[in-house]
């Protein structure tokens, strides 16, 4: 059960040691400006590989779960399917249903763990494969691979790391269930922390927060919703930034305190942020620079 392209590399594993006999997706959808209908990146290599595609709406309906049922399964492996499975599925498979999950648990549980704990400014991360009960990413652990966040990721360069890193660590778990060595760990609830569906609120920059706060919030909203401002009372998306030396007086947070060829300096509650590469609204992707100069942008004006 899977649906986006980071759950791809664990189908990929998972066809090339097991027999698999059914992937579950979410159903097409339309895309691109002209609206027509795409399949899911898990769907077009389950086809390539000659394997059944089952995309119910709700995996929960009685007639999806008695699709599932008549599959009889060994197991389920769920990676990014973006639905909380009922009990009814959950007690279908002999040996339960495991989840490849992007985070250090019991950290980041949740749709959006990548996300969010760039966004915070985590120096690691990792992939937990978990058996999976009846609440959000709360059973037992069974495999654990860890791996750092860089100064220069963002949530899309540890997608794609994380990606790879699901489909070994579930080769691993595979291995060890196979020979009889996968061993539980319960989480402790306690140190459990949450990471939420994106909405594009979440990009909305508060300028009166610290210059590191405002950079991990553009790297962890990269590359959707985007960690975004108002500029001349039109929306402007950071795209990339980096801490600035510039000295600022108390209170100016929001202001352009500096324009040059190296990007656009924001005065933050704390420190200096230079914006680096922005899209504004209805525009592409360009250079700050390159931005501040088609708009005669100086310092002085404020983003709010």
């Amino acid at each position: 059960m899977g649906t986006p392209w980071f759950a791809v590399s664990s189908l990929e594993a998972l066809a090339e040691v097991e027999d698999v006999t059914l992937v579950l997706c979410n159903p097409d959808r339309p895309a691109g400006r002209g609206r027509s209908m795409a399949s899911p990146p898990v769907k077009e290599e389950a086809v390539r590989r000659g394997i059944p595609v089952f995309q119910p709406d709700k995996a929960r309906h009685p007639d999806a779960v008695a699709r599932i049922a008549a599959e009889a399964p060994d197991l389920i492996v769920v990676v990014a399917y973006g639905h909380i499975l009922p009990k009814s599925i959950l007690d279908i498979p002999r040996l339960g249903c495991i989840n490849v999950h992007a985070s250090l648990l019991p950290k980041y549980r949740g749709a959006a763990p990548i996300n969010w704990a760039v966004a915070r400014g985590e120096t690691g991360t990792g992939i937990t494969i978990m058996r999976m009960d009846e609440g959000m990413d709360t059973g037992p652990m069974l495999h654990v691979r860890e791996m750092p966040i860089r100064e220069e990721d963002t949530a899309e360069t540890m997608f794609a790391k994380l990606s790879l890193l699901g489909a070994e660590a579930l080769r691993e778990a595979l291995r060890k269930l196979r020979e009889g060595t996968l061993g539980e760990t319960p989480q402790d609830a306690a140190l459990a922390t949450y990471a939420p569906m994106l909405k594009k609120e979440h990009g909305r920059i508060d300028w009166s927060r610290p210059a590191g706060e405002i950079r991990n919030l553009v790297r962890g909203m990269t590359p959707w919703p985007s960690a975004f401002a108002l500029h001349a009372g039109k929306t402007l998306k950071v795209l990339s930034s980096a801490i600035a030396a510039e000295s600022v007086p108390a209170g100016k947070y929001g202001e352009i305190v500096a324009v040059g060829r190296d990007g656009v300096s924001v005065a933050c509650g704390e420190g200096v942020l230079r914006l680096q590469s922005v899209q504004p609204e209805g525009g592409k992707a360009m250079e700050a620079w390159a931005y501040a100069q088609g708009r005669r942008v100086e310092a002085g004006e404020r983003l709010s």
